[in-house]
């Protein structure tokens, strides 16, 4: 399932407290998923690696009680004691079995041994799939009956959208834009340890960030997505040496531009990037006027993009011409 329908059907069963599993491959975004799906209903979030728990770190510890004479448990105080919020159990079914058993009584009955998760909480929980190459447990039929089960594709228009939103180097956006088989090239038959994905191409754009020599960049951003990978980045970097002037082109200049593919990716990526970062009317209409000038497929990616980053166009003079001249590829 795509990352933008599966965030909706999981918002669904989060406000209806169904407890659900994602799984997929490592480094797609499970975990940001879930985050981003709290922070947007503004409710809290509690992230849990099971992993590296005990049983009695769910459980918590006997005391003696001295008023009734009984042993009670103290509940961890990791757990949440009352509100509303999204408790994740992160890499639930890399946790040893008997982490997972103490985890039934919560999953099913919202409550283990002296403890009793609030209404106001739901459960997801996420875990790699066997074949992976990660270190999994194969999870028990009864606990797996626990939950509703997602398994989470890897889409580029996705990631793009996810990108631009959160304002990742528009370098990155448009490499993969251009080659979108690099954005996540995991191959659980192959013994390597450095490979993309969208987790990995953040560390690119720390990378190009922290203004590392660049005879260092080939072997640290290839310590992220690998040789080849970072090859093909570091060639397309190159191109951006030939962009048009894009802060010109958003000010009104269209006397710069480009007939070649691989600098319209970047550009067309740029422009939009650029613009997000300090969108305005003017701005607005001085793109979709340049957009008029370009190849008839570059000029519907850059519409597109801006579309699905809530940019409202239809009040456009110059929207309403770029309709009449690109309207029959949106059919």
């Amino acid at each position: 399932m795509r990352a933008s329908d599966l965030t909706k059907s999981l918002t669904a069963l989060v406000a209806q407290k169904v407890p659900t599993f994602l799984w997929g491959a490592p480094g797609i975004g499970k975990s940001s998923i879930v985050k981003e799906i709290a922070k947007s209903r503004d409710i809290g979030f509690i992230d849990l690696r099971l992993a590296l728990m005990d049983p009695t770190d769910l459980k918590g510890i006997p005391f003696y009680d001295k008023e009734s004479h009984t042993a009670l448990w103290a509940p961890p105080a990791f757990l949440p004691s009352e509100g509303e919020g999204v408790l994740f159990l992160d890499e639930l079914n890399s946790a040893p079995p008997a982490v997972q058993s103490s985890a039934y009584q919560l999953i099913l009955d919202r409550r283990i041994g002296e403890y009793i998760l609030p209404d106001g909480w739901a459960i997801v929980a996420a875990g790699n799939r066997e074949g992976d190459r990660g270190v999994t447990y194969r999870m028990p039929a009864p606990l797996a009956n626990r939950f509703v089960h997602f398994e989470l594709d890897v889409s580029v228009d996705d990631w793009r959208d996810w990108a631009y939103r959160v304002g990742l180097d528009s370098r990155i956006i448009a490499y993969i834009t251009y080659k979108k088989e690099h954005l996540f090239t995991f191959d659980s038959k192959q013994d390597v340890k450095s490979f993309a994905t969208p987790r990995s191409w953040e560390y690119v754009a720390n990378i190009l960030k922290s203004n590392i020599e660049e005879s260092l960049l080939l072997e640290s951003i290839s310590g992220a997505v690998g040789r080849e990978v970072a090859v093909g980045f570091l060639s397309f970097l190159r191109v951006m040496e030939r962009l048009p002037d894009i802060k010109s082109i958003l000010q009104g200049d269209e006397s710069q531009s480009s007939d070649e593919v691989d600098v319209l990716y970047a550009l067309s990526s740029g422009l939009v990037s650029a613009y997000l970062q300090n969108p305005s009317q003017e701005a607005l209409e001085n793109l979709l006027r340049y957009t008029l000038n370009m190849k008839s497929e570059f000029a519907v990616m850059v519409v597109q993009d801006l579309q699905r980053n809530s940019i409202k166009m239809e009040h456009s003079p110059t929207f309403k011409k770029w309709v009449e001249k690109f309207a029959y590829l949106l059919n």
